[in-house]
């Protein structure tokens, strides 16, 4: 079977999550996708344990991609750009609004070379924008969305960050939608376009709970369903539904009688069912009581588990193959996840392990660009194309 996205080539100059994660899903999708990084490299080459110098969050998303490695200071480095842009059908960046236009590689100067070209484009605020300057990662976005403030205010803790980069994976997805959308509008009219992915924008999109907010404010929106984590037999467990639901399943399958008061409050009658609640599901001796009390009230339920638990015990992650192992190239293997797309006729999957940088600056300008070995060679001495070894070598 092939793959959906076989013969679409990328030109990939994003760094860090936000960029990366969308190239990333591009190459198991099937394009062809050739990382460009500058001399001192993405900076999560120094993120987690590092194999054959190779770190395992720059391995996790950039597995499958070609890497080049220019200095686009120079000029030539920037006319060698140019040139590829011209062959490639999408260019995916992250860097701040003005910096691709700034190098001369911005949106302007490239659709004029390839008409055709699709650009995604990911940033904090957007590329026009009375905050477009700003420099923003996940973290401020998840404060600006009002994401630590509601976190802070059901927890009752201090605003602390997520513990999760989600407005990175947020408009890394978004925009890989969009960039999917203005391909498939290329087939129809021949024009590539610029997708403008704000994080901001993503966030707002995608977060549920911020969607109340929008509501007039002399109106209460209904508060969103308040999932809980109860102390049982099974160990925390996460119930999915709100306390008058899990209650009703409780009369109803197992005759729970209500031990609120006479002239009881709201609040009074909440806290009494609350503790009842809990004190039958942690009545339940043994793990599959609890399980068969969960199946017998249509209660949606999920173990608690640690990170390293989460991907080695999933009985699902198993099945669907979403785990697999590659080459660490250091003759072992390190386990990598795989797109969670699956088709009926298509293919989709890991296609190829992480690159050193600059590892393959040779075979892509040979490839894409037709230059010979005494051009490359040149271009390697006058410090224009780079590899890890000039910076304390490829290990």
């Amino acid at each position: 079977m092939a793959y959906p996205l076989d013969g679409i080539r990328v030109l990939d100059f994003s760094r860090v999550l936000a960029g990366p994660f969308a190239s990333r899903l591009l190459v198991e999708l099937g394009a062809e996708v050739v990382k460009v990084e500058p001399p001192e490299g993405d900076v999560t080459r120094l993120w987690g344990r590092k194999i054959a110098g190779i770190s395992g969050y720059f391995n996790q998303q950039n597995m499958g991609k070609r890497d080049i490695c220019l200095d686009l200071t120079r000029p030539e480095a920037v006319a060698i750009v140019r040139r590829l842009a011209r062959e490639a059908d999408v260019v995916v960046e992250n860097f701040r609004p003005g910096v691709m236009d700034r190098l001369g590689i911005g949106w302007s100067v490239l659709s004029a070379d390839n008409p055709r070209l699709i650009m995604l484009s990911v940033s904090g605020f957007g590329q026009n924008g009375p905050e477009s300057h700003r420099a923003a990662y996940a973290p401020i976005i998840h404060a600006e969305s009002g994401v630590v403030a509601r976190q802070a205010a059901a927890t009752g803790q201090p605003a602390s960050e997520l513990p999760l980069s989600v407005a990175d994976t947020n408009a890394s997805l978004h925009g890989l939608v969009g960039l999917l959308a203005a391909l498939y509008r290329r087939e129809q009219t021949g024009e590539g376009d610029h997708v403008d992915i704000a994080m901001i924008d993503a966030m707002l999109a995608t977060d549920d709970h911020l969607h109340g907010a929008l509501e007039p404010e002399d109106e209460e929106p209904e508060p969103a369903q308040r999932s809980e984590v109860w102390d049982t037999a099974a160990g925390a467990l996460m119930i999915s539904g709100d306390l008058r639901w899990i209650w009703k399943q409780l009369v109803a399958c197992y005759g729970i009688e209500d031990p609120t008061p006479p002239g009881a409050t709201l609040a009074e009658k909440i806290a009494a069912r609350h503790a009842a609640a809990r004190d039958f599901l942690r009545g339940l001796p043994t793990r599959e009581a609890v399980i068969e009390a969960m199946d017998r009230m249509n209660l949606a339920w999920g173990e608690v588990k640690p990170s390293r638990r989460a991907v080695t015990e999933s009985p699902t992650l198993v099945a669907r193959d979403s785990i697999v192992e590659v080459p660490d190239r250091a003759g072992g293997t390190r386990r990598v996840f795989r797109s969670p797309y699956r088709f009926t006729r298509a293919e989709s999957g890991i296609r190829g392990v992480a690159p050193h940088r600059g590892e393959h600056n040779r075979e892509v300008l040979s490839e894409w660009l037709g230059m010979d070995a005494s051009e490359l060679a040149r271009l390697e001495d006058e410090g224009v194309l780079q590899r890890a070894e000039a910076s304390g070598g490829m290990p």
